[in-house]
């Protein structure tokens, strides 16, 4: 016979002791990127590698001209962010549902990158990091210095 659900109490509902510090609760673990600048210089350019001609693609050097276009990369900067302490499936399930679906929107010929379709800044060759410009001084600080 098993002793699965044996307590004291005799009600038959086991119960495991939780730690809880309730003066100090758990931390929010630490950002990889500080801003959404970063996480698009240092990651999302060079793992989301595609040829951008500004008709079949489109993207902007200068990205952070376009509202539309910040919003969707500070959600995928912040889905990132969360997702990457799942060790499990926690970058599948960000690939899936979060660049699979923005970034075709971002890239579309008639998304917020539409007028961006000529010049060094704004394509790619097949293989090639996504074209990026610096932002100016200041546009974008790194959270984990406040």
């Amino acid at each position: 016979m098993s002793d699965w659900g044996d307590d004291e109490d005799g009600d038959g509902i086991g119960t495991l002791p939780i730690d809880v510090d309730a003066d100090n609760p758990p931390s929010e673990p630490p950002l990889y990127y500080g801003s959404v600048d970063e996480f698009v210089r240092e990651y999302l350019r060079h793992v989301y590698r595609r040829r951008i001609d500004g008709r079949h693609r489109c993207w902007a050097g200068e990205w952070w001209r376009y509202d539309e276009a910040v919003i969707r990369l500070e959600a995928l900067w912040r889905a990132w962010e969360h997702l990457r302490q799942d060790p499990a499936t926690g970058m599948s399930i960000w690939w899936r549902d979060h660049a699979d679906h923005h970034m075709p929107i971002l890239m579309d010929p008639d998304g917020p990158f539409a007028a961006a379709i000529e010049g060094a800044a704004n394509t790619s060759k097949r293989g090639a990091p996504l074209p990026y410009v610096d932002p100016p001084e200041g546009l974008f600080t790194d959270i984990r210095m406040a």
